[in-house]
């Protein structure tokens, strides 16, 4: 592997708006246009963790009697982390979230409250207009459809009962330390 393609790669990765674009597809496929919120920071990492790892997603599914087949990944996808992500106290976490956050409130394009201790977080009628956009372009629509999937799947857990699952099915994260690249 040549010392250009490892810098490329690095750019990416530290390419925020890659993953801004992302968030804004799950968190358009959670509201469907009824203004409903991810309850939580922790979950929206968890739920992202499933759409950036699609082996994992596939996983998922297997442990949910879905077919794993449904999440149609790709070969290249097999072989290759899109995102790296580290072993946290709740589950698999990104230090980027609350930036990420923070720029997609800075643009406009969600919202956040606190409701007791919980973050949640939702589009604004802005954030809507650009994810639909977003998630109709041709290098996003597995990234939209496995969103669904995912929320058809697991979305409809609470964050304690998703963190469970997840370590449940993973539970290689488990012998993890805190810090730790995923690498499953």
């Amino acid at each position: 592997m040549s010392l250009n393609l490892v810098r490329a790669v690095a750019r990416v990765e530290n390419m925020d708006e890659l993953h801004l674009a992302r968030l804004l597809v799950l968190l358009r496929t959670i509201d469907r246009g009824r203004g409903k919120t991810v309850e939580g920071i922790t979950k929206l990492a968890k739920l992202d963790f499933l759409l950036r790892y699609p082996n994992c997603l596939e996983r998922v599914l297997k442990a949910l009697n879905i077919d794993p087949t449904k999440a149609e990944i790709k070969p290249f996808e097999r072989s290759s982390i899109e995102t790296k992500m580290i072993r946290f106290r709740y589950g698999p976490w990104d230090g980027r979230y609350r930036r990420w956050i923070a720029l997609l409130v800075g643009k406009g394009l969600v919202t956040t409250y606190v409701q007791g201790k919980t973050v949640h977080v939702g589009l604004t009628d802005s954030g809507k207009e650009i994810s639909k956009i977003i998630s109709n372009r041709e290098e996003y629509r597995d990234i939209d459809r496995r969103s669904n999937l995912l929320l058809k799947s697991v979305g409809n857990f609470s964050a304690t009962k998703l963190k469970n699952f997840v370590y449940d099915t993973f539970p290689e994260l488990l012998n993890m330390k805190w810090g730790e690249k995923i690498t499953i």
